[in-house]
């Protein structure tokens, strides 16, 4: 039996709902007051500091230039390939397992780990390029209603991946400020658009991957082969200004109305820990053409995810929408799949998000667009608030996790502040 399934324990304390256990163990870059920024694991309230654990010779087993870890993104280390992701689980499992021998990784605890609490987080990656999709059918339904009751789905949708080429740019991890963003909108009824910041900003939910492995141009990714392309999945929030998207999106798509902000979450959870929560996804219909057509039943993944609101700087959060990954249409190596079909290079810590994830139900509608009906229907808050869009100081925070048979791996959360419009530069 794998670490995959088997039940651990490990000898450093992790209180067990944390998600951040010895079946986690995500890859993620941090600094404290005396670190300069570097490669970290994190494992219930520590991060161990892996350029410490090469520096032990701890690491030795994996036959690399070690000085990856020293690194202020995952880049290089990602560049090592799929043998060395594994290898480096496995040596980590091995000293960190509860086991009736002691491990020789207690001896060095203070050197090795480091309080999470002291630390600060970085982007975990350098993206050059970033696609985002539209894979929910729930999102796309309920959005296409709104514009076409009658006729939701556009014909190409049940037959492809949809995307567009987002702005690598304006990505940035949990915690950024996300400045209320300005263009053109069309007021309703009138003859001309206006210059205005967005009134009507929204989150979207969603899951992104990270590429693992490049390719050259005129390659292709096989659907069934894309366990060495994808390293790990984080928590992503494409935040969306609907209205400027609304007048500028025909007929070229998104451009003003996504480009000025998109959000990732700092921990970077590998396949491998994935593993256990494979889940079989939704059936397609009509059947798809050859090269997305998978052989393997489990290809999508069982990811609790949940939306919460702070209206305000003095109200408390409050959850406004419970998802999950596993209603996702497309799945992932689908999504790979299309983007290199037409021999597009990808490259490592490229990103590929899966579009907002929206459930069956009315309260896993993942966007304000969809949770209050295009702002007909605004959510009401405890406190009496409500909300139809984002308004300024509003706070969204973006959570996930997976848990099967006692065993929990969490996303952690993304957590956006929306701050004013700034002046027009002049």
């Amino acid at each position: 039996m794998t670490d995959y399934y088997q039940k651990m324990n490990s000898w450093v304390p992790v209180d067990p709902d944390s998600g951040y256990t010895i079946h986690n163990l995500p890859f993620g870059i941090f600094s404290t007051p005396e670190l300069s920024p570097r490669v970290g694991v994190a494992l219930g309230d520590y991060i161990i500091d892996m350029r410490m654990l090469a520096r032990l010779e701890f690491l030795e087993a994996l036959c690399i230039d070690t000085t990856v870890f020293n690194r202020d993104s995952l880049n290089d280390y990602i560049d090592c390939g799929r043998d060395v992701w594994k290898k480096t689980r496995q040596i980590l499992i091995s000293l960190l397992r509860e086991t009736d021998h002691d491990s020789p990784l207690k001896d060095h605890f203070e050197q090795v780990f480091v309080p999470r609490r002291r630390a600060m987080m970085h982007p975990p990656i350098k993206c050059q390029d970033y696609t985002d999709f539209y894979s929910s059918l729930e999102h796309a339904t309920n959005v296409g209603k709104m514009f076409r009751p009658d006729n939701p789905l556009m014909p190409n949708w049940r037959h492809m991946p949809v995307g567009y080429h987002g702005r690598s740019s304006s990505l940035v991890t949990s915690g950024h400020e996300i400045i209320r963003p300005q263009g053109q909108i069309m007021p309703k009824d009138a003859e001309k658009p206006v210059f205005s910041a967005s009134k009507a900003l929204d989150f979207e939910l969603e899951m992104a991957f990270i590429v693992g492995k490049k390719t050259e141009m005129g390659e292709q990714v096989p659907v069934d082969q894309t366990e060495d392309y994808i390293f790990g999945m984080v928590l992503f929030n494409d935040w969306s200004a609907r209205d400027i998207q609304k007048w500028e999106y025909q007929p070229l798509g998104p451009f003003l109305g996504k480009s000025f902000a998109s959000s990732m979450s700092p921990w970077v959870i590998t396949m491998d820990a994935l593993e256990p929560f494979r889940c079989e996804g939704p059936e397609q219909e009509p059947e798809v053409l050859p090269y997305l057509k998978q052989q393997k039943q489990a290809t999508h993944f069982d990811i609790n995810l949940s939306v919460e609101i702070r209206p305000g700087r003095y109200a408390d959060l409050e959850v406004v929408s419970k998802s999950n990954a596993k209603f996702l249409y497309w799945s992932i190596d689908q999504q790979l799949a299309h983007q290199t079909v037409n021999g597009c290079n990808i490259n490592i810590g490229d990103m590929m998000a899966s579009g907002t994830i929206s459930g069956p139900t009315h309260d896993s509608c993942g966007s304000l667009l969809e949770l209050t009906k295009g702002g007909s229907s605004p959510i009401l808050f405890k406190d009496g608030q409500t909300r139809t869009y984002l308004q300024d100081d509003d706070v969204v925070i973006l959570r996930g996790h997976c848990e099967k048979n006692g065993i929990k791996v969490s996303f952690g959360h993304v957590r956006g502040y929306i701050g004013p419009a700034r002046e027009p530069s002049k």
